[in-house]
């Protein structure tokens, strides 16, 4: 549905580009930077833990509409969020004189994010004397993806917001004290966040000092990895079939999820072998238990729960060191 406004906006095409990003000051491979998908993954970029990145944009507005148009202060912004931590930051952009584009960089911290994070550009200006006016936005946003190793569009994770004990989803009341759930019935996996549950909104989107960052990091890390292993089993448990009885892989984000994790399951495997090692041995139960223990370890490696876990051990020393 399209946002109906009281006042003129900009009819001309809104085009952002992402030239370059660095992690911790390292540059990021470009094969990582999808301009046609317009997604960036930052998942284990060269190293399995980092702390900020920088994306390098580029913005091309409709110079001659907004030369002729009947705005002033036209200023161009860009909107980095994420609702499931609630995060909202803006960066501004700046053009110069013999420019045609506006340029600037917007930072990514990663104890602020937890899997895909939303970068939409704004173009504001006043008119009728009201300052602040939206005049466009981008027709669609980048997505910058904490959690994925290839830039691409399609969603493995849906994060939601739910009140499990007032909220209008009448299923979910039975779950009330669980912090969260993880929901594989739709055609993307959701990870519902229990807004009654004490204190969990509050740790996700306003951690400020180092230690409520930690243990912010070290929950949603938990929640990740969390999400990861019951993608794989939920994938597994909904293979097709060749005639022959040969296990093929289900399409959709099911597809994702098992061509991404079972490298890491079965390593050294090839991906047809390892996806039949995975269904006998859970069909027949041999080895399914170490199997079990493979699942978790690649689930917490890609939610990172290592990294968060040694940062949150690492606050909560220094904390108590201050405190004798």
């Amino acid at each position: 549905m399209s946002t109906v406004y009281a006042y003129p906006t900009l009819v001309g095409k809104i085009e952002v580009a992402v030239r370059g990003a660095s992690i911790d000051g390292k540059p990021l491979q470009l094969s990582l930077i999808s301009q046609r998908d317009q997604v960036v993954a930052l998942h284990q970029i060269e190293r399995d833990d980092w702390t900020e990145g920088v994306l390098d944009l580029e913005v091309s507005l409709p110079m001659d509409e907004l030369a002729d148009g009947p705005w002033s202060g036209v200023t161009c912004v860009a909107v980095l969020s994420e609702g499931a931590t609630n995060t909202r930051r803006v960066s501004r952009l700046e053009r110069r004189r013999d420019d045609t584009h506006w340029r600037g960089e917007v930072r990514v911290r990663r104890s602020t994010h937890v899997a895909r994070a939303v970068l939409d550009v704004s173009v504001v200006g006043s008119h009728g004397g009201v300052d602040g006016r939206v005049l466009g936005t981008t027709d669609t946003p980048w997505i910058v993806d904490l959690l994925a190793r290839t830039p691409t569009r399609q969603r493995d994770l849906e994060i939601l917001e739910e009140d499990f004990r007032d909220g209008p989803q009448e299923w979910l009341r039975p779950f009330m004290d669980a912090p969260w759930l993880i929901d594989t019935t739709g055609d993307v996996p959701t990870v519902l966040l229990n807004t009654s549950f004490e204190g969990l909104p509050e740790l996700l989107s306003g951690a400020r000092g180092p230690l409520e960052k930690a243990t912010a990091g070290l929950v949603a890390a938990q929640i990740a990895g969390e999400a990861w292993a019951t993608m794989f089993h939920s994938a597994l448990s909904d293979l097709e079939f060749d005639e022959d009885g040969t296990p093929r892989f289900p399409g959709g984000w099911r597809e994702s999820v098992l061509r991404s994790m079972l490298p890491e399951v079965f390593p050294g495997l090839p991906l047809s072998e390892a996806l039949g090692e995975a269904h006998s041995r859970r069909g027949d139960g041999r080895g399914w238990a170490e199997v079990q223990s493979r699942i978790q370890f690649a689930a917490g490696r890609r939610g990172q729960v290592p990294k968060n876990l040694t940062a949150a051990i690492r606050a909560v020393t220094r904390a108590q060191e201050v405190s004798r």
